[in-house]
């Protein structure tokens, strides 16, 4: 097999006997890296540390991740003008702050006949809010609600 490794006197091709008598030696463990390889290829180290490292590089990942939050905006079909332009104000911050929106507008009774005007409602939410989000999704009707998901534009 071949050996390589910070801690080996010298890399090469060695048998196994040999090279778990030399793991032995340094008091580490002799891992197999690639046993596809030919010859296999292992490395002489600390394993239990390696672990450790490697949970800690994958906790550090995890940390580092950001978690996007989908926040919802419910309309009416027949919203006012200032109480769409509040809403679309609060849909510019979330979508600022990197967080997904999901915009909805819901038919009560038979108000669902008028599922076009919710349409033409969440299409000029979209248009309004085009420079902070595109549309992920268009408006579709599951329903009595009509839905549609907005994600932040990536900042340059």
């Amino acid at each position: 097999m071949r050996l390589v490794g910070e801690n080996i006197p010298e890399q090469g091709i060695y048998p196994i006997a040999k090279a778990i008598a030399l793991a032995d030696e340094l008091e580490l463990d002799l891992v197999e890296i690639s046993p596809k390889a030919d010859p296999p290829v292992c490395k002489i180290l600390d394993y239990q540390k390696y672990l450790y490292q490697q949970r800690r590089k994958a906790k550090e990942m995890k940390k580092n991740s950001t978690k996007v939050e989908i926040k919802e905006i419910r309309f009416g079909p027949n919203t006012d003008e200032h109480d769409f332009n509040f809403k679309l104000k609060h849909a510019q911050e979330f979508l600022q702050e990197g967080d997904k929106v999901k915009a909805s507008v819901f038919f009560k009774g038979r108000s669902i006949v008028y599922s076009e005007q919710g349409e033409k409602l969440l299409l000029r939410f979209a248009l309004e809010l085009e420079e902070y989000g595109r549309a992920e999704q268009m408006p579709k009707l599951e329903g009595k609600r009509m839905i549609m998901m907005l994600s932040p534009v990536k900042k340059k």
